[in-house]
């Protein structure tokens, strides 16, 4: 944690956008297969979006001469053919994230981040394109590659390739697909990137490892991901990160909405999609009550669920009792729970032990960002059985005939076998936004080398675009009232250590 830290908000983008006016307005798989194709071995069900490829072709898109409409070949897709069906999607979710659609609005005229050019790594769903062509507004280049191999909306990176986008990701790639991609996004000839917008930290890993002389020019990183998060305070504890970060993950409009509503809804879309499960009085544990955890708690428990909770925190421990929730170890519940589902960040959560003794038929699922939770590599074993049941589901067989159901291969559920409220994710990528305009412009020397949280005014703005789509209406503090709390009648309101 930064304590003392001196924040500085970004007053000079603020008034060349002039933001007046309110109410007018995103890993790998263990594979033996390479750089095929996955779309024979994962079949098509309704767990694929509309437009998805439901073709026999095992070409891999590595292996493709892809050109769009314009000549333009600098992507590589599923098929550049489906961007029809993501340009529908994008401007589905363009209605749901009015944030973004504001700061478009208002700050294109000053291109605030002109000259900016941005190499991106996260999920790449129709809500990163609306981030993407915002950024593109505000005066950006941008290059994209996917942060997970399952979670790439195929018909979305078709159009964002169509509208002259580089893209690198499609669904199911394999490990090696995943960093080749990476390195298409950073490796160009002619086109260094000067700004890193990165989800679970492999890309500014890749950069690290194998470009290292690109930070002389870059300017900064925002980073979405606990395990992003992580990474980045490692590397400022031991010297080596060389640029300002900004840690977007625990600013109080990522971890309040979108770790909290967004896996509220998302985990019980997820599970159904891909299971048919009924919750109604299933026996769930959840490893780990933050706010992901607390999300999914609350919609399990809603839907008739017995949930237990599993916790190394005592606080949040003490918050999941007081919320009606049974606090258990992993092993005193593990043979009679229906659902086991991760939500730590951490890794090793459910190892083999664990599975060995679960029930015949328990669904084994991670809600955290990466797929360490789950022990999965303890299951490729040769005395197990894989066998796949539709995209994304697993049933794991042991000898005994006792089987397990895993979803996404212990990678994100929602993302990788369902979508995800764009609502709430307009309410992150606005933060992303703002946190890239603030690191682009800020003054040499405001942020040094090191890993720093968003600034209060810019957390409260990001939620006060957001209210208009409620019809919301903010009370304002009188005079009397401001001095009486110590604080300015426009903000902010709470403390920068206030989470």
């Amino acid at each position: 944690v930064l304590s003392g830290k001196e924040f500085f908000v970004f007053d000079l983008v603020l008034e060349q956008i002039q933001f007046a006016d309110q109410k007018q307005e995103f890993n790998k798989r263990p594979t033996k297969i390479g750089r095929r194709s996955l779309s024979r071995s994962i079949s098509q069900s309704s767990t694929d979006s509309y437009g998805s490829d439901s073709s026999d072709d095992e070409t891999s898109p590595r292996d493709k001469q892809q050109k769009n409409s314009k000549g333009n070949g600098d992507f590589c897709i599923k098929n550049i053919k489906q961007a029809d069906f993501g340009r529908r999607e994008i401007e589905i979710a363009e209605q749901e994230m009015p944030a973004l659609m504001a700061l478009r609005k208002r700050a294109q005229g000053e291109k605030p981040l002109a000259g900016a050019k941005v190499v991106g790594c996260t999920h790449i769903t129709a809500q990163t394109a609306v981030l993407m062509e915002t950024l593109t507004a505000l005066g950006a280049q941008c290059r994209w590659a996917a942060c997970n191999i399952y979670s790439t909306q195929n018909e979305v990176a078709a159009a964002l390739a169509e509208g002259g986008f580089s893209v690198f990701a499609w669904k199911g790639e394999s490990e090696d697909d995943f960093w080749w991609c990476i390195d298409r996004c950073v490796n160009l000839e002619g086109w260094q990137p000067n700004m890193i917008l990165d989800d679970g930290g492999d890309l500014t890993h890749w950069i690290y490892k194998k470009y290292p002389n690109m930070f002389k020019k870059i300017k900064g990183i925002v980073e979405e991901s606990v395990t992003g998060v992580h990474r980045l305070y490692q590397l400022s504890k031991a010297g080596k990160l060389c640029v300002p970060a900004m840690n977007v993950n625990d600013s109080v409009t990522k971890q309040k909405f979108d770790n909290l509503y967004c896996c509220r809804e998302s985990i019980l879309d997820g599970l159904k999609r891909t299971t048919d499960v009924m919750f109604g009085g299933k026996q769930v544990v959840v490893c780990g009550y933050g706010e992901v955890g607390k999300g999914c708690c609350a919609a399990l428990k809603a839907m008739g669920s017995i949930v237990y909770v599993t916790e190394i925190d005592p606080i949040c421990a003490l918050q999941a009792c007081m919320d009606g929730f049974r606090l258990v170890k992993l092993n005193e519940v593990i043979r009679q729970v229906d659902i086991v589902i991760t939500c730590t960040g951490n890794k090793n959560v459910v190892v083999r032990e664990y599975l060995d003794r679960m029930k015949n038929g328990c669904i084994v699922c991670n809600m955290g960002h990466s797929n360490t939770e789950i022990d999965v590599a303890s299951l490729r074993t040769p005395e197990l059985t894989w066998e796949r049941v539709r995209s994304q589901v697993d049933h794991v067989i042991w000898p005994d005939g006792k089987r397990i159901v895993l979803l996404a291969e212990g990678r994100l559920l929602n993302l990788s076998c369902s979508t995800v409220p764009t609502f709430v994710l307009s309410i992150t990528a606005t933060t992303q936004a703002l946190a890239l305009i603030e690191l682009y412009n800020a003054p040499e020397g405001r942020y040094k080398q090191d890993v720093y949280l968003l600034p209060k005014k810019m957390d409260e703005y990001v939620a006060s675009l957001h209210l208009p789509t409620f019809d919301a209406h903010l009370t304002e503090l009188s005079d009397e009232q401001a001095k009486y709390l110590g604080l300015n009648k426009n903000g902010p309101f709470k403390p920068n250590y206030y989470r």
